[in-house]
């Protein structure tokens, strides 16, 4: 069985469930897979799979709401099932896309989705505990767009989904936390203990891209931090803002010259 073309599968699947168990088993199957080392298909129209639901809209567009509500902690609940989704189609895509990579690379990624589907999964049952289900509220789109920006060149995607986009995760966890824990409600402590589990596999998910494009600059003999900076003009990547969780970040595997580059613009860091 070759893991590239399974990928694409699980990515196109368009119910949730399906999806869901084509990657778990897949990342279950990882050491017993044939990787090929060229184009699997053509990619396909209509990347990535999703069900009808929810509704995408403009991140501007989308409603605020108190977490003091069970409806506003039910809206956070479905805005991070949403964004673990689509983690779970950025993983697949990285597995099926990109040719001519390490073994390595291709089994990272799909141990990736794996966990992504795993974070969905707890979530999601969270958020039924709420009365609501994924699709319930509007979402928005911007973690696929950067993906299908960077389909063309696999430094980039490492630079500009990992270590960018998804990175914002370690910022935005403990903050999300410090809210819930004020809240002190039961369904917010239990929303807590998750975001730790998804904390704790983000920072490797990051490491992950973090080493992935040190890889790729090398390889291609680029200057790391210099060449981000070009990626970020060049694909129009949102501009860095803090405050960053520099101990996550740190673990992750930013460089001192990177943090250092982002203390001016960040203000007071976040750092526990």
């Amino acid at each position: 069985m070759e893991m590239r073309a399974l990928a694409l599968q699980a990515l196109m699947a368009d119910d949730v469930e399906t999806k869901l168990a084509l990657t778990s088993s897949l990342s279950a199957q990882a050491a017993t897979l044939t990787i090929a080392s060229g184009c699997v298909v053509d990619a396909p129209v209509g990347l990535p799979g999703r069900p009808v639901r929810p509704v995408l809209i403009e991140h501007t567009q989308l409603p605020r709401r108190s977490m003091h509500t069970l409806d506003g902690r039910a809206a956070l609940i479905h805005a991070i099932c949403h964004i673990e989704f689509n983690a779970i189609n950025l993983a697949l895509d990285a597995v099926w896309r990109f040719v001519g990579m390490p073994e390595a690379y291709y089994r990272d990624w799909l141990r990736v989705a794996g966990e992504e589907a795993h974070h969905f999964s707890l979530l999601h049952a969270h958020l039924q505990t709420l009365g609501r289900r994924y699709g319930d509220f509007a979402a928005h789109d911007g973690l696929w767009t950067m993906c299908e920006k960077t389909a063309g060149d696999v430094t980039a995607r490492m630079a500009l989904v990992p270590r960018t986009l998804e990175a914002r995760g370690l910022d935005a966890t403990p903050l999300i936390q410090r809210k819930l824990r004020a809240v002190d409600t039961p369904d917010a402590r239990a929303a807590c203990d998750i975001l730790d589990i998804i904390l704790r596999d983000e920072i490797g998910h990051v490491a992950i891209g973090n080493h992935w494009y040190g890889w790729l600059c090398q390889r291609q003999g680029l200057e790391p931090v210099a060449h981000y900076q070009q990626l970020t003009i060049t694909y129009q990547a949102p501009r860095l803002k803090g405050p960053f969780n520099l101990a996550a970040r740190r673990r992750a595997g930013f460089t001192a010259q990177e943090m250092a580059q982002w203390s001016d613009a960040a203000g007071a860091p976040l750092d526990q």
